[in-house]
């Protein structure tokens, strides 16, 4: 067990000096190993002088690096943060500018790129938790809601302030909608208002409202011991089973593929090992 969750250590060189270059390099995020725990990552948004908005170079980085993350052997978690006084103020109008003077077809493509980078995070088989401060405006609300798991400090704002530019949250809104309903997105995408923390655990963008810094980091590490337990292909295909079902009709072929789903994870090493485990009263071989 211990060997299928060690991180290859040509991946954390790879890793050391990938953060290294993205610090000098301005890339628009970090990356690095949470220590103690192998399999856990903290990726930090790092463009903290626009409020960690994204431009063309910050997106295609951040696929390559959502693309690498993918393969890692062993991989558990990526906490998402951001360096600064905000989480992510979604797109940098510079690059928004600069897009509008495209040609259709350019343009289209560079919009592509953000919604290819978004589905690589939701894709992630391993779980994603947004650990939110400041504000989270456009696309940074796009961001919490492509992770599974979302925390934000009391004081955080949000909006989805698209339309006040003139724009419309397209990209981002296969992940929005199904996270803070149809109902919900019908006032907010339409006002661009700005709404807090309290506001968005009711409408279920948060899962938890963290007091403060120290209280954010204190969630991180309850969600990291709490997924710590949680067997690693179980949470892939448990994420595969959501994006699988949740818009599908209760019908004879999804009972049959539901089925299929548990009767091939029920004979996975890991099922065998979970079960094996929890009847010997035993801890089982991913929490070591």
């Amino acid at each position: 067990g211990g060997q299928m969750l060690a991180v290859r250590p040509t991946l954390l060189r790879l890793w050391g000096r990938r953060s290294r270059a993205t610090l000098a390099g301005g890339v628009g995020h970090t990356l690095s190993a949470r220590a103690g725990r192998p399999g856990f990552f903290d990726l930090t948004l790092s463009r903290p002088e626009v409020h960690n908005a994204f431009n063309t170079e910050m997106i295609s980085s951040l696929t390559a690096t959502f693309d690498q993350l993918s393969s890692v052997a062993g991989l558990r978690a990526v906490f998402v943060r951001g360096d600064g006084r905000s989480f992510c103020a979604g797109g940098d109008l510079k690059w928004m500018r600069a897009a509008a003077e495209l040609s259709a077809e350019e343009n289209e493509e560079d919009a592509l790129r953000l919604s290819r980078m978004l589905q690589k995070l939701a894709d992630l088989p391993c779980a994603t938790i947004a650990l939110v401060h400041g504000n989270a405006f456009g696309g940074g609300v796009g961001i919490i809601s492509a992770c599974d798991i979302a925390v934000g400090v009391r004081s955080a704002l949000f909006s989805l302030s698209e339309v006040r530019l003139g724009l419309i949250p397209a990209t981002i809104s296969p992940y929005v909608l199904p996270r803070i309903s149809p109902a919900q997105a019908r006032r907010y995408f339409l006002t661009g208002e700005r709404f807090d923390a309290e506001r968005a655990k009711e409408i279920g963008l948060l899962h938890e409202i963290a007091e403060d810094d120290a209280s954010l980091a204190q969630w991180a590490e309850r969600l990291e011991a709490e997924l710590t337990r949680s067997a690693p292909t179980a949470v892939a295909a448990s994420k595969q089973l959501i994006t699988a079902v949740q818009f599908r009709a209760r019908d004879d072929e999804l009972l049959h593929e539901t089925a299929r789903r548990l009767s091939l994870q029920r004979g996975s090493p890991e099922g065998r090992e979970g079960i094996a485990a929890f009847l010997g009263k035993r801890t089982p071989s991913w929490t070591e």
